[in-house]
């Protein structure tokens, strides 16, 4: 049900807490787990707190070395935080964000939810690679969950929607949407598009785009559109360039 979504674990200090994660996926039907970069990784100690229905998940995990290589082949990014405003805006709750996910799941989309280490969770660079942010709401008084608790409630509200709007995940090759990897490379392109022609300044142009970034996520830019908007950066740039006085 939940066979499009990767749970991404960041610099995850504890094996146990993978293990408990495992278990939480298996009872949502959500098996694909990745490790970035986990300092301490000890399948061992994973899993006897993975039972006995998660060993496969914890066994099949794949270890990545950086955020950017775990999220390449998704489309949809979202990362959890404790923390808002500031450069984390437009953030969704579980039941908010359930809804979203799964019509993505049903358009064929590859979903990633990503969890930051125990300690300090996910840095705004970090949260920079998120199409959107997802906050659990707590008690003030005690506002700390588990790794493998935050994990629970937000596969368990996808999983909950899942169920009442069912769906076959489909969408012919032609018209998938693009994945991280490629959104990122055309962020990049318009970026420089932008800079070529003064609409952006040197000064802060990572944080001006985030903005841009986030409303690309929502627009579903498939493939070919993906080639129509990189033929046209490269137009721009290339006039941007000509009309430019000579140095």
């Amino acid at each position: 049900m939940l066979k499009n979504i990767s749970v991404v674990l960041f610099g995850t200090k504890y094996p146990e807490n993978v293990g408990s994660t495992a278990r939480a996926m298996r009872n949502m039907d959500c098996s694909d787990l990745i490790l970035v970069n986990p300092p301490l990784w000890n399948m061992e100690r994973a899993m006897p707190l993975a039972t006995a229905k998660g060993h496969e998940i914890v066994e099949k995990a794949r270890i990545c070395p950086d955020l950017e290589t775990a999220l390449a082949d998704h489309s949809k990014i979202y990362g959890t935080t404790a923390r808002t405003g500031g450069w984390r805006k437009g953030v969704l709750t579980p039941a908010e964000a359930a809804p979203l996910i799964v019509q993505q799941l049903k358009d064929g989309e590859k979903i990633a939810l990503v969890f930051g280490p125990e300690d300090r969770g996910l840095t705004n660079d970090e949260t920079k690679l998120c199409s959107r942010l997802i906050n659990i709401p707590t008690s003030e008084e005690s506002s700390s969950l588990n790794l493998s608790q935050a994990v629970l409630i937000i596969l368990y509200e996808c999983f909950k929607e899942a169920l009442e709007t069912p769906f076959t995940p489909a969408g012919p090759p032609e018209e998938r949407i693009t994945t991280f990897q490629e959104q990122e490379i055309l962020a990049a392109n318009l970026q420089e598009t932008l800079l070529a022609i003064d609409f952006l300044k040197e000064e802060n142009s990572d944080y001006w785009m985030l903005p841009v970034k986030r409303f690309m996520s929502r627009i579903n830019i498939k493939r070919n559109e993906f080639n129509l908007l990189m033929g046209i950066c490269r137009q721009i740039k290339w006039i941007a360039e000509k009309s430019s006085p000579k140095k």
